[in-house]
């Protein structure tokens, strides 16, 4: 991968992936085996960008994105989880010591905590959209005038943005791993 271009960018992984598709249709014609190892190396650089624009650790309430930005989760989304534990706790406790109304406590406060959670998780997707989006135009604009200043305050906007969606995909890929 080249340095000069942003490595951890989606968009650019699909011109790479879509230039090696070319690649390999003119060594398809041609024969020629550096056309051949030409694509399959862009496919390979296409693959590696996909797999780092995606890229997201999460610590507790916070995601850190391939780009280095920082997010915190919404609080409904922290607080809905919480209410899910202790949902399961009072579930479990409940069902131990045959005490039917802290079992259907526990069920409830459970199923609440998962509605909040989820209303936390629309919350940061949409968010993260709108920063994303803001962040691009803005940085456009800036571009046009050429302020540096303002290029560099909607970059960090747009990575944040990306940043709260990982997240959340992060979090929706554990509740369900075929995600």
């Amino acid at each position: 991968m080249s340095s000069d271009k942003d490595q951890t960018s989606t968009l650019q992984s699909y011109v790479d992936s879509a230039s090696s598709t070319l690649n390999s249709a003119i060594g398809s014609l041609t024969g020629n085996p550096a056309d051949k190892q030409k694509a399959s190396d862009k496919q390979a650089t296409a693959d590696a960008e996909r797999d780092l624009s995606h890229a997201a650790a999460k610590a507790g309430p916070f995601t850190v994105g391939s780009s280095g930005a920082v997010s915190k989760d919404s609080s409904d989304r922290t607080d809905g989880s919480w209410n899910q534990t202790i949902g399961s706790a009072k579930e479990a406790v409940g069902g131990l010591l045959g005490a039917d109304g802290l079992k259907r406590e526990g069920i409830q406060q459970n199923r609440e905590g998962k509605g909040q959670e989820a209303q936390g998780q629309l919350s940061d997707l949409g968010q993260g959209v709108k920063d994303r989006v803001g962040g691009t135009l803005g940085g456009i604009g800036a571009g046009l005038t050429g302020d540096k200043t303002e290029q560099e305050r909607y970059q960090a906007q747009h990575d944040e943005g990306k940043t709260r969606q990982r997240g959340v995909e992060v979090d929706l890929q554990k509740q369900d791993p075929s995600v």
